[in-house]
């Protein structure tokens, strides 16, 4: 198998996994901390705006190569397997019809983004301020 197409079965393995987090915190048996876990790593995955842009050369790719599938490992991890399981099935069906949107955490990287955008001109231009 190449190696195009193995990037591009984990990619998906990857993403179905997203929608088994996502059904996963909604499960009353998933315990608290894998709750926890699961809505950081899906809020974050499903938000429109990443905290780090794309487009920032380098950096801006890294959350996506590295921090969603370290914490979709992580958050699979602390989560039954009886539940995993489960939720693949449903899983499936939800990828058909789309991922949903986070807007509140858009709207949170948004914010942080303008109160570093304050800060920097502060610092940058301190008679204006």
């Amino acid at each position: 198998m190449s190696t195009l197409n193995q990037l591009r079965n984990y990619a998906q393995k990857l993403k179905k996994d997203i929608f088994v987090l996502y059904l996963s915190y909604k499960d009353s048996r998933t315990p608290l901390v894998a709750k926890i876990v699961a809505i950081c790593v899906v809020a974050y995955a499903f938000s429109p705006i990443d905290l780090i842009p794309d487009f920032i050369p380098i950096l801006g790719y890294l959350d996506d190569l590295i921090l969603v599938p370290l914490g979709i490992s992580l958050a699979l991890k602390l989560i039954p397997d009886y539940i995993i399981d489960e939720n693949r099935t449903m899983a499936e069906h939800i990828q058909k019809n789309g991922k949903p949107k986070n807007w509140f955490v858009g709207i949170l990287f948004i914010i942080i983004w303008i109160l570093f955008a304050v800060w920097i001109g502060k610092l940058l231009f301190p008679l204006f301020s």
